[in-house]
């Protein structure tokens, strides 16, 4: 989500491959160089092709003599943008063409954001097929993976000028929604906040499903939409 503040980030953590094989597996990475650049890459889709693409980025920023092209040597953010994408098309190639013939699909799709020194936080939505849109004013916010339950609430309320403490708050309400309402999506949620111009990482924090603030959230918005349904006008027959 992009705020005049800078940019908040908030993933969950749960994969699946059917209701009998849950596991929980961090989506949200990091890199930064203080004073430099920060950047926040988070994923979603086929866990062997997400992973894939992080160990290569990863790699790359850790290997001095041989870091081109890592997000910590790229200009700009649309670069660092450039280079996810064409790393995650390659992999996704490479799984296709190596990979077993069968019905499973190797697609993924990433949320890049950021700041690199001399330009503004920006963020990006990386496509499998290694294309990528920037949020703007009409689309300030992207979401991936399970989307349409916690979308409704994010258009109603997203403010540009809300705090950070407000944002996580409708992130969380954002979520609890498609908890909910879906088996594939659940806690602990980690969140990262890049303050602008800081050029580096901001406050984090993992958000376990028996946080008291969370609980408090979810309780709360659900006895919220009871009483504003029950102060709606009933309907007539």
């Amino acid at each position: 989500m992009v705020l005049d503040g800078g940019l908040v980030f908030m993933s969950d953590t749960r994969t699946n491959a059917g209701v009998d094989n849950i596991s929980t597996f961090r989506k949200m990475f990091t890199w930064e160089k203080p004073g430099e650049r920060v950047m926040v890459l988070m994923t979603a889709g086929n866990l062997a092709t997400t992973q894939a693409v992080i160990s290569e980025l990863d790699e790359r920023s850790k290997a001095v003599d041989d870091r081109a092209p890592s997000l910590l040597e790229a200009p700009s953010m649309y670069q660092a943008a450039r280079i996810v994408a064409r790393t995650l098309r390659d992999v996704i190639a490479r799984h296709n063409e190596t990979g077993p013939a069968a019905e499973t699909t190797f697609g993924a799709t990433m949320i890049l954001g950021g700041q690199v020194d001399g330009g503004p936080p920006r963020l990006f939505l990386i496509y499998p097929e290694g294309n990528f849109i920037e949020a703007g004013e009409d689309t300030p916010f992207f979401q991936i993976g399970e989307t349409k339950y916690g979308r409704p609430i994010l258009v109603r309320a997203y403010d540009p000028e809300m705090d950070f403490e407000a944002a996580v708050k409708l992130l969380l309400v954002s979520f609890d929604s498609t908890v909910k309402a879906n088996l594939s999506v659940g806690a602990p949620f980690d969140l990262q906040i890049v303050e602008r111009d800081r050029l580096a990482l901001g406050p984090s924090r993992r958000i376990p499903a028996d946080d008291p603030y969370y609980d408090a959230i979810s309780r709360r918005w659900g006895e919220a939409l009871k009483s504003a349904l029950d102060y709606l006008p009933d309907f007539s027959l």
